[in-house]
């Protein structure tokens, strides 16, 4: 990917999934999820896509993993219950944005990485890389994905109408989420790419 951005189809890809989740989004705000079941199928199926490559195939299970992972903020806030109705509040919707990014990235790290960096990097056949690499990244991604709440909050700042903003997830989320949608996806994949390669190379050094 260093080399041609176009491997894999990731970046493809990974922004027509970003742009799927941003009208999610915009669902969402009015009406989060009620039962599980049906809402992990349903969020996989609308923002993960039904392509059939490898690619295809990580980014629906980050959906799914992105919507476990909502469900479950929500049953913590509620005390261990179901959560409740409603729509999602701004701070939900941007967490949703982040988590999608870099969950896509570490289920792309677990299912080619092994696959194909290792033919060239042997040292990650002894580092496990379908999963140790992942978890390494993990946290790195999710740092460099941007907050469309702050990205409002910047937004509202410069038109000195804050409250008009983030009070109206439905209006303004969305649209700055899918406004970021590029960048979010040259910035998480072309920085990761780079890191990976780095963290590697570190490990391999330190290696006896």
């Amino acid at each position: 990917m260093r080399e041609d951005q176009s491997a894999f189809g990731l970046v493809d890809a990974a922004t027509e999934a970003g742009y799927r989740l941003a009208d999610a989004m915009s669902a969402m705000a009015h009406a989060g999820p009620t039962a599980a079941d049906d809402f992990l199928a349903r969020f996989t199926d609308e923002v993960g896509g039904s392509g059939s490559t490898i690619t295809d195939a990580a980014i629906r299970r980050a959906a799914t993993d992105t919507a476990e992972r909502l469900l479950e903020r929500q049953n913590a806030e509620a005390g261990g219950g179901e959560a409740a109705g409603g729509g999602l509040t701004g701070d939900l919707l941007c967490q949703l944005y982040q988590w999608f990014f870099a969950d896509i990235v570490t289920e792309f790290l677990r299912s080619v990485i092994a696959e194909k960096v290792k033919l060239v990097v042997p040292v990650l056949h002894v580092l496990n890389p379908g999963d140790h690499v992942a978890e390494w990244a993990a946290d790195k991604v999710l740092s460099l994905v941007p907050n469309p709440c702050e990205e409002a909050a910047e937004l509202a700042e410069e038109a000195e109408s804050a409250e008009s903003v983030i009070a109206d997830p439905v209006g303004s989320l969305p649209d700055i989420a899918r406004s970021l949608v590029p960048g979010t996806v040259g910035k998480v994949l072309g920085l990761v790419v780079k890191d990976v390669l780095e963290h590697q190379l570190g490990a391999r050094e330190a290696s006896p």
